[in-house]
């Protein structure tokens, strides 16, 4: 789901910072996943008027290059894509950006509450809610096999007002109004 995701947390960073025209994305160098969404963002990004710019990385070396990469090549916000390199990273990635003064993106509400700007994705507790039902369903007798696939239903946008004053950044009524949570 995160590919289908792309054209929405693109646009939501674009209202959140409306001159944005560049926008790093950090991802692991060894996930194929990372490729395929860089590719969905790819596809994405000119409807907002947005270069991206691929960091690929393997370990926290990487992110000290990576980040740099992001800030002297003049991106206006580094997205993370969710990887576990880059959650174990998390607060060293949120560190260099913010001595950089650069605006962090994520897919998920745990970035933006370690010092992330904003994050737009899966709610987690809800996700693994839905889990516990299809366990519940095999456990009384279903056959995995004739459950439907789910997609998660429920997703989230999580601003961190608190960084956002850090940065010097006002963050638009029209995205705080539909944040499912602010961050003071």
């Amino acid at each position: 789901m995160t590919g289908d995701l792309s054209p929405k947390r693109l646009e939501l960073l674009k209202e959140t910072l409306p001159k944005l025209s560049r926008v790093a994305v950090l991802g692991n160098a060894g996930s194929p996943t990372t490729t395929r969404v860089f590719k969905d963002m790819e596809s994405a990004a000119p409807r907002f008027g947005i270069q991206l710019q691929a960091l690929r990385v393997r370990d926290a070396h990487d992110i000290h290059g990576a980040v740099d990469a992001a800030a002297r090549t003049g991106s206006g916000a580094l997205f993370s894509l969710e990887d576990t390199v880059l959650v174990k990273h998390r607060t060293l990635i949120l560190d260099l950006a913010a001595k950089r003064r650069l605006p962090t993106a994520s897919t998920n509400k745990e970035f933006v509450q370690a010092g992330g700007l904003v994050g737009y994705g899966v709610n987690l507790p809800d996700m693994f809610r839905q889990t516990a039902r299809y366990v519940d369903r095999i456990l009384r007798g279903a056959k995995p096999a004739d459950l439907p696939v789910e997609q998660p239903t429920k997703l989230e946008l999580v601003i961190n007002l608190k960084t956002a004053r850090a940065l010097g950044l006002t963050i638009p009524p029209s995205v705080l109004a539909r944040a499912d949570r602010v961050i003071e």
